[in-house]
Order: structure tokens, then C-alpha cells, then sequence
């Protein structure tokens, strides 16, 4: 988290969108932290999306004539994303994947490492680690939530290295 995942994203629409290709953007209905309708990174960064509850619901709402299509927080998708994101890139749709690798106990967050194995290009982007601001390539849970899918920012997360992350299923305090 905090690693400009959603930002880079947005970056690439907007280029496409330049580029003067047909482009679609989906978020999945679950996370509404920022808006319902867009694709909002914390930074206040944001663009038109569609908002869906699954990869079945997603597949319909592709227009045939859409180019490019980008979605943000796949890891919030079921295993169905997968097999959609491999047909469309078979019809030559360029397809454009944000999301986290892991979860919070740092183990990979299906299915990002199955979209990630078939993807031509992967981009891994870094925070800096909230408590010694190394790169960080783990989010830590700082509230007390074990479920594994929690919508939240910086007020349940931080971006934490290697060596500062704490794998536990009820998290502590930040040591700050």
C-alpha cells in the first residue's frame, strides 16, 4: 500500500485515453473507500470507473470495441479474473492490473501471483517503510481485524520493509 499503485494506473489510462484508444475502467464494488464511481488513489488522484461485485459481472460490462481496459485492486477479485484477463489479452485487448501481491501477514493474495505469472510486463512499484523508510514491500496491518480482506488505508496499514514487518494476525501498535 502507499506505493502509487493506483496513481501508475491511472497514468496509463490517461495515456491510452490520449492515445485516442477505447479505454474502460473497473474497481471492484467492494472497496468505496475514496467513491463509488471512481478509481481514487490516497493521493486524491482519480478517473471514471465501473464499479463491479465480480470477474463474471466485469466480463459482461467490457464493450467489444473497448482497447484497453484497466482495473484497480485485483486482488479484491475472485480466481475468475485470471482466465478474463487471458482472454482478453488473446484478443488483443492491452489489460491493465493494479493490486496487491500479498496480504497482511505477507503470504501471496490471490490471484495476483496467477495474473502476475501470465502477464507479459509486471511493474512492482515501493512505498517507504513507515518505520525506518527503506523500501516497503509489505502492507502491515495496524488494527486489530484478521479477516483477510479489509478495505482500509493509512488508518489500518502502513508500507513496512522486510525487517519491519511483523507477520501476526492481530497486529500491535506501529513502533513509531
Amino acid at each position: 500500500m502507499f506505493s502509487g499503485k493506483t496513481e501508475e494506473l491511472i497514468r496509463r489510462l490517461r495515456q491510452a485515453t490520449f492515445a485516442k484508444r477505447r479505454v474502460q475502467t473497473f474497481k471492484p464494488r467492494i472497496d468505496n473507500r475514496y467513491d463509488t464511481d471512481r478509481v481514487v488513489s490516497h493521493m486524491g488522484v482519480a478517473i471514471e470507473a465501473l464499479a463491479v461485485p465480480n470477474s463474471a459481472a466485469l466480463r459482461t460490462r467490457i464493450d467489444p470495441a473497448t482497447q484497453v481496459v484497466g482495473v484497480d485492486e485485483a486482488q479484491f477479485f475472485d480466481a475468475g479474473i485470471v482466465e478474463l484477463a487471458e482472454e482478453l489479452a488473446d484478443r488483443g485487448v492491452r489489460i491493465l492490473l493494479a493490486g496487491l501481491d500479498q496480504d497482511y501477514l505477507g503470504v501471496p493474495f490471490a490471484p495476483m501471483p496467477q495474473l502476475m505469472a501470465v502477464a507479459e510486463i509486471v511493474t512492482k512499484v515501493y512505498a517507504v517503510c513507515a518505520v525506518c523508510g527503506a523500501p516497503a514491500t509489505r502492507s502491515q496491518r495496524i488494527v486489530k481485524q484478521t479477516a483477510t480482506i479489509l478495505v482500509g488505508g493509512a488508518e489500518a496499514y502502513e508500507p513496512r520493509c522486510r525487517q519491519c514487518f511483523q507477520r501476526r494476525d492481530v497486529p500491535a501498535e506501529s513502533p513509531r
